[in-house]
C-alpha cells in the first residue's frame, strides 16, 4: 500500500509541474527528462521555463512553461542578431560622406567598430587619414535615448554600459592600463588629464569610477593592481567626438550643420556575420545596441530605434506564438519578455534565415568551445553539441539555441530562469548543463 501511495503521490507532483500543454509532448517519450525537472532541487525553487523542438519533425517535444513571459537578459541579442541580417546585407556601413570640392562631408552610421580597440578594420581611419581634403562632421540626430528605456542608471560607469550614439569612437569608453605602481594610462590619451586621485585615501581594494554628470575619472590612493584593464564609459557629445578625431588623426576637423544631398556615398567598413559574432560570443551590450541604430539608419534613414522594433513586430513577432515585448538591442532593460516559445520561434525563424547549419552555428557561442559557454560544457564524443545564446542578469540566467543529439537530431531549446536568490545562479548553470547533456545523449 505504501509503494501505490508513493507512486500516487509522484504522479500527482508531476501534474502540478507540467502543464497541461505538455502532455502531446510526453508521449514523445521525454518523461525522464520531465523528470529531471521534477526531482531538481534547484530548478524547483523559483521560476523555470523550457521548450524544447524538433526541427526536423516541426513540433514541440518538450514543454514546461513555455508560454509563460519571462525577462531574457542577453537573449535579446538572438533578436538583434535577426534584425542585423534582415536589414542590414552583408557588410557595416562604416561612414557616409560626399566631397565638396576640397571639403569631405561626412555623417555617421551607428558603426560601432571605429577606433574600437579591437573591432576597427582600419577601413574608415585610413580613409579620412589619407584624404587630402578639410573634414567637417555633419552630427546626426538621435531620437532615441544615450540610454534605452529600463536601463539600470546607476550602471553609468559599467563597461558593459556604454552611451548609444549616432557615430560612436573608441567603443564610447576610455580604456584604462595598468602602466607602473601607481599609474593608469588612458585611451583615448587626451583623458589622462581628467584622471585624478580621489580626496582621500581609501582603504581596501583599489578603486576605479567615473563622476555622474562629467568625464571626471578617480582612483583611489592604493596600489594599482598588475595587469589592471578598465573601460569606463565617457559621456558622448558632438564637441568631444570631434576633439578625439582630431586628436586621432593627427588634423584639424570641423562640425557643420548641413542639409544631406541625395548622392552621399557609403564607405562600408566589415562583416555583417562577422560582427554578429562579435557581439553573440562575449554578449556584447554595446555592439547589439549599435547594430539597431544601424538597423535604423539604413531601413528608414534615421536614427529611431523605435522604428526596427516596430517593423520587427509589423514582420517577424506577428507570427510568434506570444507578444513579444522588447525595449533595447542587448537585453539591459528590465523591462523586455519574451516566452520560452517566442525565443524557440526566433530560432526557427534564424534557421530559416541562415539554412547552412556551419554557418548559423558559427554566431552562437559553442559549449566547451568558446564564448560565454566556453566553461558550461565540456565536448561529448570530441565535439560540441550545445549552441546558445546566454543571458544573465540579476537573478536571471537563461540559455536558448541549438542542440544535436547523438543520435543526430537537431533541436532547438530555451531553457529560461527567473526569480532566484542570485548567489544561486552557478548551480543554476551546472544543473541546466546536466540537463541539456543527458538530452544530447539519451535522444
Amino acid at each position: 500500500m505504501f509503494e501505490l501511495m508513493k507512486k500516487i503521490l509522484s504522479a500527482l507532483l508531476l501534474l502540478w509541474f507540467v502543464p497541461a500543454a505538455t502532455f502531446v509532448a510526453k508521449a514523445q517519450n521525454f518523461e525522464d527528462v520531465y523528470q529531471l525537472f521534477q526531482e531538481s532541487k534547484i530548478l524547483n525553487d523559483h521560476f523555470v521555463g523550457f521548450s524544447l523542438y524538433d526541427l526536423n519533425a516541426n513540433k514541440y517535444v518538450m514543454d514546461i512553461n513555455g508560454n509563460k513571459h519571462f525577462t531574457p537578459a542577453s537573449n535579446t541579442k538572438m533578436y538583434t542578431t535577426y534584425a542585423a541580417l534582415a536589414l542590414l546585407g552583408d557588410s557595416i556601413p562604416g561612414l557616409e560622406y560626399v566631397e565638396r570640392g576640397d571639403s569631405l562631408l561626412i555623417w555617421g552610421t551607428g558603426d560601432p567598430t571605429f577606433l574600437h580597440n579591437r573591432l576597427d578594420t582600419r577601413v574608415v581611419y585610413n580613409f579620412l587619414k589619407n584624404t587630402n581634403k578639410r573634414i567637417f562632421v555633419v552630427p546626426g540626430t538621435m531620437k532615441n535615448k544615450f540610454f534605452a528605456h529600463g536601463w539600470a542608471m546607476e550602471d553609468f560607469e559599467a563597461y558593459y554600459q556604454p552611451e548609444i550614439s549616432t557615430f560612436p569612437i573608441y567603443g564610447n569608453v576610455v580604456t584604462f592600463r595598468q602602466k607602473g605602481y601607481n599609474y593608469l594610462s588612458t585611451s583615448p590619451a587626451s583623458f589622462q588629464n581628467s584622471l585624478n586621485f580621489l580626496p582621500e585615501p581609501k582603504v581596501g581594494d583599489f578603486e576605479l569610477s567615473r563622476s555622474f554628470r562629467t568625464n571626471s575619472f578617480w582612483m583611489s590612493k592604493r596600489p594599482v593592481p598588475s595587469g589592471y584593464v578598465n573601460e569606463v564609459p565617457f559621456i558622448y557629445s558632438d564637441s568631444l567626438f570631434i576633439k578625439l578625431l582630431s586628436d586621432s588623426l593627427g588634423k584639424s576637423v570641423t562640425l557643420l550643420s548641413y542639409q544631406k544631398p541625395s548622392n552621399t556615398k557609403i564607405l562600408y567598413s566589415g562583416s555583417t556575420k562577422n560582427l554578429i559574432r562579435e557581439m553573440m560570443l562575449p554578449s556584447d551590450n554595446f555592439i547589439a545596441e549599435q547594430f539597431l541604430m544601424m538597423c535604423s539608419w539604413k531601413q528608414f534613414g534615421q536614427f529611431d530605434t523605435y522604428l526596427v522594433r516596430d517593423w520587427m513586430k509589423n514582420n517577424v513577432y506577428k507570427y510568434f506564438s506570444a507578444e513579444v515585448a522588447i525595449f533595447d538591442g542587448s537585453g539591459l532593460s528590465s523591462y523586455n519578455k519574451v516566452t520560452p516559445q517566442n525565443n524557440v520561434d526566433l530560432l526557427v525563424v534564424l534557421k530559416n534565415k541562415l539554412p547552412d547549419e556551419k554557418e548559423r552555428f558559427r554566431l552562437f557561442p559553442a559549449g566547451g568551445v568558446d564564448g560565454t559557454l566556453k566553461r558550461t560544457y565540456s565536448k561529448d564524443l570530441g565535439e560540441p553539441f550545445v549552441f546558445a545564446k546566454t543571458g544573465s542578469i540579476t537573478s536571471v540566467y537563461n540559455q536558448s539555441g541549438y542542440l544535436i543529439t547523438r543520435t543526430g537530431r537537431r533541436l532547438a531549446f530555451s531553457f529560461m530562469n527567473n526569480n532566484y536568490i542570485d548567489d544561486r545562479a552557478s548551480a543554476i548553470r551546472k544543473e541546466m548543463a546536466k540537463i541539456i547533456t543527458y538530452i544530447r545523449q539519451t535522444y
